[in-house]
């Protein structure tokens, strides 16, 4: 643990942002299974698709995922809908 005041301080800010990253990128998991799974059962529609959109988006934001990541699942997600039957 340690010990000067300043360490202690960002000890405390890095548990913080570590909690507060980890429920965005839970979020965006299961955004993603949610939509895949819809997709799968031909149940998706485009406004889950957009709300994955959004918070994948969000995520990257925050600085919970990288914009490259973000982008990534983003657009692997667009192309399984754009992919199924109409």
């Amino acid at each position: 643990m340690a010990n000067h005041p300043s360490a202690i301080k960002r000890a405390r800010q890095s548990d913080e942002r570590r909690l507060r990253n980890r429920t965005n990128r839970t979020q965006v998991k299961n955004v993603v299974k949610r939509v895949r799974l819809a997709a799968a059962a031909n149940s998706a529609t485009p406004q889950d698709l957009d709300a994955a959109k959004s918070i994948v988006a969000k995520a990257a934001k925050k600085g919970a995922l990288h914009k490259r990541t973000a982008a990534r699942k983003i657009s692997r997600l667009s192309k399984l809908m754009n992919k199924r039957p109409a």
